[in-house]
């Protein structure tokens, strides 16, 4: 019998040990990657990226990777397909699944990628939905492994909004054994439901975003307004303005506590021009480790585990 097909649409569907081995891989495949040593294991594989909302480091990386992988990606946009003019997702996945080795999709509601895996023959990696990012917080925690090593009981102090990413920060901390320190406005909380939790044992809220910060190894924050919430836009500016990551809140955080932002960043909003273009700031080391986790990760998906 062949082996169950491996999907990664939210985080806690990799066991820590196999995102241990991912970190690994990661570390192997970047040095090579830095010094110029070719290494195609998907040679003749293919990528099909389909895309329904805008981006740059997603597709960017999954291309390149592929590309450097020995492999091909192939560009999709929901505009110029079939799935935009109403085709089933369960019948654009019969299709693809039939025709590539692994499917990456950028999405709205999480409910699309799973309905879409549900009937692939290959691998299908969630590139970001509304619910999820979990090839971001992939890059972001091998940034802080790169940067700080283990991040088994640390503390991370997310800022802002209760959005895809703060949900995947929550299931994160579950499966690796860190904590979540959490500040949002008031009617922006957690929705431990939508953020697919087992329990509350790893994160706490606070009021004050202050407090989150205090003793925080990383603090980390995203745009006051995601993908598909445009029309909240002048609502959220107001109710966000005392939640903008300053040097006030660099400074309570633990020392040589890092700074992250899954970009693209509006300074002077969510975060202070001197917090991410400052000292503790590791965000294009975290944009490019999206490259290179995510080559790891197609790796392990397409090939298992590879030992060296």
């Amino acid at each position: 019998m062949a082996p169950a097909v491996r999907h990664f649409l939210q985080f806690k569907d990799l066991s820590r040990d196999e995102l241990g081995h991912l970190f690994t891989r990661t570390r192997i495949i970047k040095d090579r990657f830095k010094r110029y040593q070719p290494y195609h294991p998907l040679a003749d594989r293919s990528l099909a990226m389909i895309f329904e909302k805008n981006s740059t480091r997603t597709r960017l990386s999954f291309e390149a990777g592929m590309h450097q992988l020995g492999g091909s990606a192939i560009y999709l946009n929901t505009r110029d397909t079939q799935l935009g003019r109403g085709e089933p997702v369960e019948d654009a996945a019969e299709v693809i699944s039939r025709m590539v080795d692994a499917v990456m999709i950028r999405t709205f509601e999480q409910d699309i990628i799973e309905r879409f895996a549900a009937h692939s023959r290959v691998p299908v990696i969630n590139g970001l939905t509304n619910e999820y990012h979990p090839c971001q917080i992939l890059a972001d925690i091998y940034t802080y492994i790169e940067r700080r090593g283990p991040i088994q009981g640390k503390t991370v102090a997310w800022i802002g909004d209760s959005n895809n990413m703060c949900n995947t920060w929550l299931q994160a901390a579950e499966v690796l054994d860190f904590n979540v320190h959490i500040s949002t406005p008031p009617g922006y909380e957690v929705e431990p439901e939508r953020a697919g939790l087992f329990g509350t044992d790893h994160y706490e809220d606070f009021a004050d975003p202050m407090d989150a910060c205090r003793g925080a190894d990383l603090v980390t924050t995203d745009v006051w307004t995601s993908m598909g919430f445009e029309s909240e836009n002048a609502q959220r500016m107001t109710a966000f303005a005392d939640w903008q990551v300053d040097d006030d809140m660099m400074r309570v955080a633990a020392l040589g506590a890092l700074f992250m932002h899954c970009l693209p960043a509006h300074r002077g909003e969510e975060v202070a021009a001197e917090v991410i273009d400052g000292p503790q700031s590791v965000v294009w080391d975290e944009a490019e480790n999206r490259l290179h986790t995510q080559k790891a990760l197609l790796e392990y998906l397409l090939l298992g585990r590879i030992e060296e």
